[in-house]
């Protein structure tokens, strides 16, 4: 089992990873690990994140209230948001916000980045969605947050920065560089005459990959196949309670289609 300290020099590499890939400046972005079910480590208030050392990582419990700090370090001031990351997603392990030039301007400009442009971002994202604005340091943000977390990973925050969570500290900051990357490149594509978008079944195909692979985390190819023509999704279905008239139609003509081919017609 990882040992506290080895966890607060992760937190320390992936904040200088932050850091210098301009994601961050001055003393931006914060960055937690859950422990347990009541004690998590998060950088500190007022540091900037690529010169951290172990001993600068602070310990709070599930309500943000400080169970250790040295010296004067106090929690981050966004440590609400992170809390409530944890709190509405058991499976999340560690949370990530940071400021990456690209997809913030996307957030500044009010622009999702919901466009399929290349497979790897379909397949690691989706997409990424904007929450409304909320002022920092209060419960504004984590209610703005807060309904987009049980169907994605990754999420703008408009005029502010980007919020990335996982089932661990690397894939939270992986989640980062992807929406930061995803953001780049379509803003270099709307520059040389628009990005051509991968179509519908191409996107499904590639949903369908991801199922295969089993991965984990909020996505929107795991919908409740049940639930299409935008009607409310229901994460976590059996499918067997959620059996809809669509479905009913499509196994008539999947049946209908089987006894065509068998010649029993």
């Amino acid at each position: 089992m990882t040992s506290e300290y080895e966890i607060k020099k992760e937190i320390c590499e992936i904040g200088r990873r932050i850091y210098n890939k301009g994601m961050v400046a001055a003393n931006d972005g914060n960055i937690s690990v859950k422990l347990n079910d009541n004690e998590f480590l998060c950088t500190p208030t007022g540091v900037s994140k690529g010169f951290m050392t172990p001993d600068y990582i602070c310990k709070v419990d599930k309500d943000g209230k400080v169970i250790q700090a040295n010296g004067n370090f106090k929690p981050s001031s966004e440590i609400k948001m992170h809390m409530r990351v944890y709190k509405e997603r058991p499976d999340v392990v560690s949370v990530v916000h940071a400021h990456p030039m690209y997809a913030t301007g996307f957030a500044i400009a009010g622009i999702p980045l919901t466009q399929p442009i290349m497979p790897e971002a379909v397949i690691s994202l989706g997409c990424v969605p904007i929450a409304e604005y909320g002022t920092p340091s209060t419960e504004e943000i984590p209610d703005a947050v807060s309904k987009y977390l049980p169907y994605y990973d990754a999420v703008l925050l408009e005029n502010h920065g980007a919020l990335t969570y996982a089932d661990s500290l690397l894939a939270a900051y992986h989640k980062m560089e992807s929406v930061e990357f995803y953001a780049q490149l379509l803003f270099i594509a709307k520059q040389i005459g628009g990005p051509k978008e991968l179509s519908e079944t191409q996107v499904q195909r590639l949903y369908e990959i991801r199922r295969q692979f089993g991965m984990t985390g909020k996505h929107p190819a795991d919908l409740c196949q049940n639930k299409k023509d935008g009607k409310a999704n229901c994460f976590g279905c059996n499918g067997k309670e959620h059996q809809s008239a669509d479905t009913n139609e499509l196994v008539s003509e999947i049946t209908k289609r089987v006894i065509e081919q068998l010649g029993l017609k």
